[in-house]
């Protein structure tokens, strides 16, 4: 037999945990067949020396946000270079079913990635970013936000019977299809708008798929602990795998919330609920400014919301809820809120400078510079929020069930991107998990931080063939140097590719050779359970 790839004399990691083992890997077509030591002589198409590196199977990144990115540029570097072989969408937010009600406001977000919305269901959009090529492969859950837009639009009321009828309806349909689960994001508006009642009904559904629910909770601060309690009913009540979304206790007031937190999820997977949670290895968040405006304001969408501010009353009012609340989302501090992405000409300037900077140089109170800066931008504003502390993600990366997300779009340092700044969590959060804090700080050990990325999310999310390098396993590994791997991106040069990974390989072909791009786009659009 010629086998199509032998990767050779690498430490081997399973993805399970255990500790490596020096020995070779075999693969043929887009499975692994074998794993141990080889013949010398024995014939392949290709062969990798991976003597003195890391064999390990592809990283899952269970938050994604490279929705029209991954269109745009289906090399997908940011993540490739980091050994992300499989990214998994749908936060709140999914590229379908498309909504009536949505369509135009989503075609406007595709336009200015040079992309057109061709698709109506979520499997047809997975099925365009695989027949337009991508280094990695792609799933979704089904958005909670976007089936609430399908029944209600973006109304503040509780879904009737009939349109509750109708989301879990179009929620059948695309797990019938593939679909992982449902997610959800429960400080944005309309999602916002959805009761515990409705989210339980829709993973109702996809409980009876094996499907996942994965949430932003709807309080990540003062708030967070009956959050976690509104997250475990819905997972009790539905029956499906929980997944706590990018796990924070956000402004300094709520870090010892942290370990009440860890001990509430912990207490619920001792009384058997399948609970996990991610985090992404940094203390700044990362979203629009305009969700700092409270979510009453929102209804009706985010054209509504603009229009609210162009009228004098209704900015007034706006300005007063945000004054009273004290806080710019869950920091009290402009100084801690960093504005990333300005496209308003009269506003460029300020990209990359914090709210308190922009307000003083304006000579206005940053309220009213945050209220001027939405209203002329007409877009969310995406903006880093200091807001975490560095014990608390040491404390949960310390735990074995949190695994590592990104919660952003995989970019290259080229092109568009370089237009404004960026969340380094884009190019540097695995990356930075293996070398910050597994080598240098070891909050982890190596053969676990690899379960945490690989094994851990893999079964979380349904995706029964990957995450570990076994026999039978799709082929999706990376080979990686455990002395050099680490990220490079920060607040201040953000666009900055990880290094010390050196190949990768997707459905058993290389995408990744020396640490180039080969050109090959091997990625599939996944479905729950194993893809062939």
């Amino acid at each position: 037999m010629v086998y199509d790839l032998v990767v050779r004399g690498g430490r081997v990691l399973d993805g399970r945990g255990s500790e490596p083992r020096v020995t070779d890997v075999a693969i043929s077509g887009d499975r692994v067949v074998a794993v141990g030591d080889l013949p010398p002589d024995e014939p392949a198409a290709t062969v990798l020396d991976a003597a003195g590196l890391v064999v390990c199977p592809g990283f899952v990144n269970p938050l994604s946000h490279s929705y029209y990115s991954v269109l745009e540029d289906g090399t997908s570097l940011g993540e490739l270079v980091q050994g992300v072989t499989t990214q998994i969408f749908g936060e709140g937010e999914s590229m379908g079913p498309v909504p009536v009600a949505g369509r135009e406001a989503q075609q406007r977000e595709a336009a200015t990635y040079g992309v057109e919305v061709t698709w109506t269901r979520l499997s047809e959009y997975l099925d365009t970013v695989e027949r337009a090529g991508c280094t990695q492969n792609v799933a979704s859950l089904v958005g909670a936000e976007t089936m609430r837009i399908h029944g209600v639009g973006y109304d503040d009321r509780p879904a009737t019977d009939a349109e509750l009828d109708t989301m879990r309806g179009l929620v059948a349909e695309e797990m019938a299809d593939g679909a992982l689960g449902i997610g959800s994001s429960l400080i944005y508006a309309p999602g916002s708008y959805a009761g515990t009642e409705e989210l339980v009904a829709l993973c109702e559904v996809a409980g009876r798929y094996g499907g996942t629910y994965a949430s932003h909770v709807r309080d990540e601060g003062s708030g967070l602990l009956p959050a976690i309690d509104e997250l475990l009913e819905i997972v009790r009540r539905s029956g499906v795998h929980g997944e706590m979304w990018h796990l924070k206790a956000a402004g300094q007031p709520q870090w010892p919330l942290m370990e009440h937190a860890l001990a509430k999820l912990q207490g619920a997977r001792d009384d058997g609920v399948r609970i996990g949670a991610d985090v992404y290895p940094y203390t700044r968040s990362g979203t629009g400014l305009a969700s700092t405006i409270p979510p009453r304001w929102h209804e009706g969408g985010a054209d509504a919301l603009y229009d609210r501010l162009a009228d004098d009353a209704a900015r007034r009012e706006i300005r007063a809820d945000m004054v009273a609340l004290g806080r710019y989302g869950d920091t009290p501090s402009a100084d801690d809120v960093l504005l990333l992405r300005l496209r308003h000409p009269d506003n460029a300037r300020w990209q990359g400078h914090t709210l308190a900077e922009i307000a003083a140089d304006r000579g206005q109170d940053p309220v009213d510079t945050a209220l001027d800066v939405v209203a002329t931008e007409r877009t969310s504003v995406f903006t880093a929020f200091r807001s975490m502390s560095e014990d608390n993600l040491r404390r949960q990366l310390a735990v074995a069930w949190v695994g590592v997300c990104s919660d952003a779009a995989s970019i290259a340092p080229a092109g568009r991107s370089l237009d404004s700044p960026t969340h380094p969590r884009a190019y540097g959060s695995f990356a930075r998990v293996l070398g910050h804090y597994t080598r240098e700080l070891g909050v982890l050990t190596l053969p676990d931080a690899v379960r945490r990325m690989t094994s851990l999310p893999a079964e979380t999310f349904g995706l029964t063939d990957r995450g570990v390098l076994e026999p039978g396993y799709a082929a999706d590994l990376v080979v990686l140097d455990p002395d050099t791997v680490a990220d490079r991106a920060t607040f201040a040069e953000p666009h900055q590719l990880s290094v010390g990974v050196r190949d990768v390989v997707v459905n058993g072909v290389l995408a990744l050779r020396d640490g180039e791009p080969t050109g090959a786009r091997p990625g599939r659009r996944l479905r729950r359970g194993r893809s062939a």
